[in-house]
C-alpha cells in the first residue's frame, strides 16, 4: 500500500485540464509545463523567487488571486490563468510600467529582445491611459563595458539579484523609498566608478534597455572606412555557437564560415580565430603550471583568461594575485601577436593595424583598455564588440546572413585545434591544459583526448588526475559568488588544489552577457555541446599539435616561456585601489586635541568585518563617554588589502584589526595625549 501511495501521481487542474507535477518549485513552473505561458519580468530559474512584477497572477480556488511564482503546488489545486480580472490587472500593470518608461523603442538597442515590448504586445496593450510622473534621469556611460539608462528601468530587481546572487558583489541595489525608488550603485556613484567587475550579468537578465553592453559599433565602422587602417577581426569560440539564434537558426549550431563571410563582406581585411591564441595560451600556461608545480611555489595556479574574474581578484582577493597565471588572456595574446608578428610578416606599421575582437563578453571591453596592454601608445586590441553588436552590424550592412555561403578563416592565426575551441566552456581551459601536461609529463601520446572528469553542468566541480604518478587536484568554478566560496575554503585550509579554473559567467563564455538574449538554461547547454562537437570534428585536439603555433615559436617567439614570449604574452596584476572623494564622519570630537580614528569600509575590509568592528567601536566610545576625545570616520582603502581589515589610529595603521586590538591601541594613545597635557 505504501509503495502504491508513493507511485500515485500528483495532479492539479489548470484551466480545467489535469496537469501532473513532480518537483516543480512553484505554480508558474507547473503552468508552463502545461504549455501555457504566463508573463513575468522578475522570474528566472537561476535567481531567487522575488514576486515583484505582479504579472504572473493566477486565480487559485479557495486562495483567490496570487502570484504563481511564489506559491508551492499542492495536490488537487484548481487554477485559472486568464480570468477577466487577471487580464485587466495585467494590462493595467503594463500601462503603469509603460507610462514612466522611456518609449524610444525604435532606437533602443534592446528593441528586438525587449520583454516589456513583447509582453505588452502579447497582452494587447495598445494605449497608455496614465501620465508620466518620473523625472528624466541622466544616462550612466561611465563604464567601458555596460551602459545604464535609468529611464528604461521597470524596477523588476533582476539586475540587483543577478549581481548579488550570481556574482556575490552587490554593486547595484534599490535606493530611496516610495515613488522615489531607483536602482543605483552605492552613494549614487556612476557604475564605472564603483566596484563593478564588468561581467555584464546585470545586462544579461535586464528585460528592457535599462542596462545593455556598451556599443563600439560606430568606432569599428570608422576603422573599416579608414583607408590607412588594416583591419583584422578575431572571433571567440563561444560567438560561433550562439550567433545563429539571432537569425532563426536552431540553438547550438556552429556558424564560423558564415561569420567569416559576413565580416569580409563588411570590409574586414583579415579574419582570424581567437582559438589560435587559446592554443598559444595553453602552451604558455601549461609550462608555467609545471614549473610552479615542480618548485611548489604559488600554488594553486589560477587561470587568468577571464577579465571579469581577474578584476574581481584584484578588488576582493589581492592575496591571491600571485596565484594567478601571468599569461595574458587569449584576446590579448592575439592582439600582441597581431601588432608584432603579423605586423612584421605583412610589413605594416603596428599603429596602422586595427584589431577588432568579437566576444561573448562585456568585460573584454574593459580588458582591452587596461594600461598593461598598451605599448608605446599602441593598444594590443583596439575595439571589442559583442555577439549582439556583430548581429547589429550584419543587419546594418543589409547582409542576408541565412543565405551566406561559408568562407574560411585566414592563415596563420586562423588555424586552431579542438583544445582552443573548448575554451568557451567552463572546464574547457582545464581540459586543454590537461591535454598538454599529461602528454608532456607522462611521456605517453594521448589517443583519447577527452577529460570528462572536468566536464559537467555543476557550477563548482573537482577532479583529480595523475601526472607521472602524482595526484593533481583541480577545481573548476563559474560564477564569482561560487569562486568566493571556493577561495574562502582555501584560505581556511578546508580545501587544497593545484589548479583552479575560474569563469565569471555561469557556464563560462557561452553564458556571456554579450551573447544573444535567452532565458532558458537549455540554450546554454546546447551552446556547450556545440563547442565539444566542434572539437570532435577537428583533426587536431591538442594545442601542441597546432603546426602554426610551432612555427610561431620557431620563427618569432623562441623558447616557450622565454624572454620574448614573456614580453609579449605575459603580464602582471595589482591590488586595485578604490577611493571615494570624501570620508564619512561618524563621531566628531569637540576637543581640540582629539584622536582621529579612520575605519576602512572598502571591499576587502568590509568583507572581513570592518563594519562590525566600527559599530562596536562606536558603541564602546558612547558607553565609556569618550566621544569628545575621539574623532571617528569611515574611509576607503589604505592600500593594505592583503592585511585587512585596516584601521588608522592616529598616524598608525592597525592591520588585521579586531575590536580588542583597536580599543587597546586607542586607549594607549589617549593616555599619551593626557600625559602630554
Amino acid at each position: 500500500l505504501s509503495m502504491e501511495l508513493n507511485m500515485k501521481k500528483k495532479t492539479l487542474s489548470v484551466n480545467g485540464r489535469e496537469v501532473e507535477f513532480n518537483g516543480e518549485r512553484n505554480l508558474l513552473e507547473v503552468v508552463r509545463k502545461a504549455n501555457i505561458e504566463i508573463p513575468t519580468f522578475c522570474y528566472h530559474s537561476e535567481l531567487s523567487v522575488y514576486g515583484a512584477c505582479r504579472l504572473c497572477l493566477v486565480d487559485v480556488e479557495g486562495k483567490g488571486i496570487v502570484s504563481s511564482c511564489s506559491i508551492i503546488p499542492e495536490e488537487g489545486m484548481k487554477i485559472n490563468t486568464h480570468t477577466k480580472e487577471i487580464r485587466d490587472i495585467r494590462k493595467i500593470t503594463m500601462e503603469l510600467l509603460l507610462a514612466n518608461h522611456d518609449q524610444d523603442c525604435f532606437t533602443c538597442a534592446k528593441s528586438a529582445s525587449c520583454k516589456l515590448r513583447e509582453i505588452a504586445d502579447k497582452l494587447g496593450v495598445d494605449k497608455v491611459r496614465f501620465k508620466k510622473t518620473n523625472k528624466e534621469m541622466p544616462l550612466d556611460l561611465s563604464s567601458h563595458a555596460i551602459s545604464r539608462d535609468p529611464n528604461k528601468c521597470i524596477l523588476c530587481g533582476d539586475c540587483v539579484r543577478a549581481c548579488e546572487e550570481i556574482q556575490g558583489i552587490g554593486v547595484i541595489d534599490f535606493t530611496h523609498r516610495g515613488s522615489e525608488v531607483v536602482v543605483s550603485p552605492a552613494f549614487g556613484k556612476e557604475i564605472g566608478k564603483g566596484e563593478c567587475v564588468d561581467c555584464g550579468q546585470c545586462a544579461r537578465v535586464c528585460p528592457t534597455g535599462a542596462i545593455i553592453p556598451k556599443s563600439e559599433i560606430e568606432d569599428v565602422w570608422n576603422e573599416i572606412y579608414n583607408d590607412k587602417k588594416f583591419v583584422i577581426a578575431q572571433i571567440a569560440p563561444a560567438v560561433r555557437v550562439a550567433i545563429g539564434e539571432s537569425f532563426g537558426y536552431q540553438e547550438g549550431i556552429s556558424l564560423t564560415g558564415q561569420i567569416v563571410a559576413a565580416l569580409k563582406l563588411m570590409g574586414f581585411d583579415k579574419v582570424f580565430d581567437t582559438s589560435f591564441a587559446a592554443d598559444l595560451t595553453v602552451i604558455e600556461e601549461s609550462n608555467e603550471f609545471l614549473k610552479r608545480y615542480s618548485e611548489g611555489k604559488n600554488l594553486p595556479i589560477i587561470t587568468s583568461c577571464c577579465p571579469g574574474w581577474v578584476k574581481y581578484a584584484e578588488q576582493y582577493y589581492p592575496e591571491f594575485l600571485d596565484n594567478l597565471s601571468s599569461c595574458k588572456s587569449p584576446q590579448q595574446m592575439f592582439g600582441s601577436i597581431a601588432k608584432s608578428y603579423l605586423a612584421e610578416k605583412y610589413e605594416i606599421d603596428p599603429k596602422n593595424i586595427s584589431v577588432v575582437s568579437i566576444m561573448p563578453c562585456t568585460a573584454k571591453k574593459f580588458e582591452a583598455r587596461r594600461p598593461e596592454f598598451e605599448k608605446n601608445g599602441i593598444k594590443e586590441v583596439d575595439y571589442v564588440i559583442t555577439t549582439q553588436e556583430l548581429v547589429d552590424m550584419i543587419k546594418e550592412s543589409g547582409i542576408n546572413f541565412n543565405k551566406l555561403e561559408p568562407d574560411s578563416l585566414d592563415l596563420p592565426l586562423g588555424f586552431k585545434t579542438g583544445a582552443g575551441i573548448i575554451f568557451g566552456n567552463s572546464g574547457g581551459v582545464s581540459e586543454a591544459v590537461l591535454r598538454y601536461t599529461c602528454e608532456k609529463v607522462n611521456g605517453v601520446k594521448l589517443t583519447n583526448c577527452n577529460f570528462n572528469e572536468v566536464r559537467g553542468v555543476d557550477s563548482t566541480r573537482e577532479a583529480t588526475v595523475l601526472l607521472n604518478g602524482n595526484e593533481v587536484k583541480i577545481a573548476i568554478v563559474s560564477g564569482l559568488k561560487n569562486a568566493k566560496t571556493l577561495l574562502d575554503k582555501i584560505k581556511s585550509g578546508e580545501a587544497k588544489y593545484d589548479m583552479i579554473e575560474v569563469m565569471a559567467c555561469p557556464g563560462g563564455c557561452i553564458g556571456g552577457a554579450g551573447q544573444p538574449v535567452s532565458f532558458e538554461e537549455s540554450i546554454k547547454q546546447k551552446r556547450t555541446e556545440a563547442l565539444y562537437n566542434t572539437d570532435k570534428m577537428l583533426q587536431l585536439h591538442k594545442s601542441q599539435d597546432n603546426p602554426y603555433i610551432k612555427s610561431l615559436y620557431e620563427e618569432f617567439l623562441g623558447e616557450i616561456n622565454g624572454h620574448k614570449a614573456h614580453d609579449l604574452l605575459h603580464t602582471h596584476y595589482a591590488n586595485r585601489k578604490r577611493l571615494f572623494e570624501s570620508e564619512i564622519s561618524l563621531i566628531k570630537a569637540n576637543n581640540s586635541q582629539k584622536l582621529e580614528v579612520k575605519v576602512c569600509v572598502g571591499t576587502n575590509c568590509y568583507l572581513k568585518n570592518s563594519q562590525t568592528v566600527l559599530q562596536r567601536l562606536l558603541d564602546h566610545l558612547e558607553e565609556r563617554n569618550l566621544v569628545h576625545l575621539v574623532d571617528v570616520k569611515a574611509t576607503f582603502c589604505m592600500e593594505k588589502c592583503e592585511k585587512s581589515p585596516n584601521i588608522l589610529v592616529g598616524e598608525e595603521i592597525v592591520t588585521s584589526a579586531n575590536f580588542e586590538k583597536v580599543i587597546s591601541n586607542i586607549e594607549d594613545k589617549l593616555v599619551l595625549i593626557a600625559n602630554s597635557n
